[in-house]
């Protein structure tokens, strides 16, 4: 099992930046390597992919060295289960509203005596063909990087109980969903939203825990690093989308 890089920059007192990976492009995932992101999440909630295809997103993400993690649907320990053996070095779960469903997301993602994840011997440890599984165990439990995203009024109403789980590494406020639950869907800068995301940023770091949040732009990441968000991720698509209008737009006008 490889070192995760992400969580020991996060430890470090870094700031990471990824992308949400919603579509089914491993070259897309080598590019973002080679150009220094470090993280991709491989979108299994609103994305297309299934476990085989991300099999090899994961693959691509391994051979160039960025961190593979997942945003898994349900919070299910099966299904996370499935995605951590494959080799996603941690896992992203939506829509966790209360302290009991974080420590559920906690008892996925780490091997007993500290959680209760299944073994057996799979691609995350070479298949117990280069070492004890014993050791990989241990090892595995310090590198998983488990993330729960708060974008509910009741996840707001239970933070505190939320970042009380030791196991959760960091709280993911999902701005758009967040949003939406405020009365005020897709406007994410609605003073009301930015209000949120301020005072969760804040509350999330006083616990020791990182802060991860949508990166739009870097207007905006100024803006929430200053709030202690210090995990930031953007739409692959989003990117590819931002650069080629930038190009056909202004391309166009040099014609003109």
């Amino acid at each position: 099992m490889r070192k995760n890089l992400t969580k020991e920059k996060l430890k470090n007192g870094g700031v990471v930046f990824g992308g949400f990976c919603n579509i089914n492009a491993p070259p897309a995932v080598e590019a973002l390597g080679h150009l220094g992101f470090d993280f991709i999440i491989i979108d299994g909630e609103h994305g297309p992919m299934d476990l085989e295809s991300s099999k090899h997103l994961v693959r691509a993400a391994d051979a160039v060295g960025i961190t593979p993690l997942a945003r898994v649907a349900v919070n299910h320990p099966q299904v996370i289960l499935r995605y951590l053996d494959m080799g996603c070095l941690g896992v992203q779960i939506p829509m966790v509203n209360t302290g009991a469903e974080a420590e559920a997301v906690a008892n996925a993602c780490r091997y007993p005596p500290v959680g209760r994840r299944g073994l057996a011997g799979v691609r995350a440890n070479e298949w117990g063909l280069t070492g004890p599984l014993g050791e990989y165990t241990r090892v595995a439990n310090q590198e998983v990087l488990s993330i729960v995203q708060v974008e509910t009024l009741q996840a707001v109403d239970n933070v505190d109980d939320i970042l009380a789980v030791r196991e959760i590494d960091m709280v993911f406020v999902g701005p758009t969903d967040l949003s939406s639950a405020m009365g005020h869907p897709g406007e994410v800068t609605h003073p009301e939203v930015l209000a949120a995301l301020e005072r969760l940023g804040k509350a999330i770091r006083a616990h020791g825990k990182a802060a991860g949040t949508i990166g739009a732009n870097p207007q905006a990441v100024k803006m929430l690093s200053a709030w202690g968000y210090n995990y930031f991720a953007v739409n692959v698509l989003g990117l590819f989308a931002s650069a080629a209008r930038s190009y056909i737009t202004e391309s166009r006008a040099a014609t003109a």
